[in-house]
């Protein structure tokens, strides 16, 4: 059996890492292929590098554009390269370009998809990864859910059930590998080291802040009451912001106060990013993986965004909507650095053990 696995963004790297390693000790045949739709090294190169994946056999070095031109121009060389292996599965993760791409590829070659993190929905069809996520599960011969939500969701869409099975969350595989990793080479993460002794930063006192998507960081207003709100929240515990390329473009264009202990940085690395997000208090974001990290960790997220795709990680978890209330992100950090933030608890399967689960599935198929 011949598998294609097909990535292209940070959050792809860390599902691929731990089912790449699972399937290497199996008979099954495996190439990756990298679109290149991030395409920063700190964004792209290091993930493939400290979660110890082999060079992707193909990199495809697609770039930015818009949604419909970088999905497009990954289609057609795509289309090149299935045609040439000719495997007898691609596997797709979660719900970027890269993933619409290769489903659509396959969906018109008669090749056989499997879509990783299958399942969620936000119901916000404005954001693109919503369309991905839909035209992907209802394109996939496999859909394989984090959660059983997705489930759920897959069923009211009227998917063959039959199709549809529940492994757990593969990022939680990649987290807790990577926190082993770290504690047996610590030397792996001295970035991240290095940021803490900068700013004197003690563990679990001290705010991690990650944004990147358009809705809050490319208007200058909106991103600027952000800014704002944490600079205000700074006086009581120090801010560290590692800033996404996308959110650097548009903060150089603002002007607001000088926050003493509010700390811009360069973007991390998956494992430096990790470290300081174990070691935080708590977590402001816009990002999908992160609100099931903190889930996992036990650690209070607060999610800039109106609604997710991920709500296990509300009900089950650690994560709270903000929306665009940024009084409300006020008072939830300070409730969280006065002992309040919300407790959760680990949703099913969410127990390292995700990749070997797929592993057994096609294993069977052979």
């Amino acid at each position: 059996m011949k598998v294609i696995q097909v990535v292209g963004a940070r959050p792809n790297f860390m599902k691929l890492a731990p089912l790449h390693r699972a399937m290497s000790t199996t008979p099954i045949e495996q190439k990756v292929i990298h679109t290149g739709q991030h395409y920063d090294a700190f964004m792209s190169d290091i993930f493939f590098e400290q979660l110890q994946i082999p060079r992707p056999e193909y990199h495809l070095g697609i770039g930015s554009g818009t949604h419909s031109v970088q999905t497009a121009k990954m289609m057609i060389e795509l289309e090149v390269i299935f045609n040439q292996e000719r495997p007898d599965w691609v596997i797709v993760f979660g719900d970027v370009n890269s993933t619409l791409a290769a489903a659509l590829v396959c969906a018109k070659n008669g090749i056989k998809i499997c879509h990783v993190e299958a399942g969620l929905r936000s119901y916000d069809r404005t954001m693109p990864e919503e369309i991905n996520r839909i035209v992907t599960d209802q394109l996939s011969d496999l859909l394989l859910t984090p959660s059983i939500d997705g489930n759920q969701n897959l069923e009211k869409e009227g998917i063959n059930p039959e199709k549809v099975i529940l492994v757990g969350n593969i990022m939680i595989d990649s987290l807790f590998w990577s926190l082993q990793w770290i504690e047996k080479n610590p030397n792996t993460i001295k970035p991240a080291l290095d940021l803490l002794n900068q700013y004197q930063l003690e563990p679990q006192n001290f705010i991690l802040v990650t944004l990147h998507r358009p809705s809050n960081v490319d208007d200058p207003i909106k991103l600027n009451k952000i800014i704002e709100a944490l600079g205000e929240i700074s006086y009581q515990k120090p801010v560290l912001f590692p800033v996404h390329p996308r959110t650097k473009k548009i903060l150089e264009t603002l002007s607001f106060n000088n926050y003493p202990n509010l700390h811009f940085e360069t973007p991390l690395g998956y494992m430096d990013f990790l470290y300081l997000q174990k070691n935080s208090l708590a977590l402001v974001t816009d990002s999908g993986g992160i609100q099931e990290e903190t889930t996992a960790l036990g650690i209070p997220c607060l999610t800039l965004r109106e609604n997710t795709e991920r709500p296990i990680t509300i009900t089950h978890g650690t994560n709270q909507l903000i929306g665009n209330d940024f009084d409300k992100l006020k008072y939830e950090l300070k409730e969280i650095i006065e002992g309040r933030g919300k407790k959760g608890r680990i949703p099913e399967l969410w127990d390292g053990n995700t990749a070997k689960r797929i592993c057994d599935i096609f294993m069977k198929m052979l």
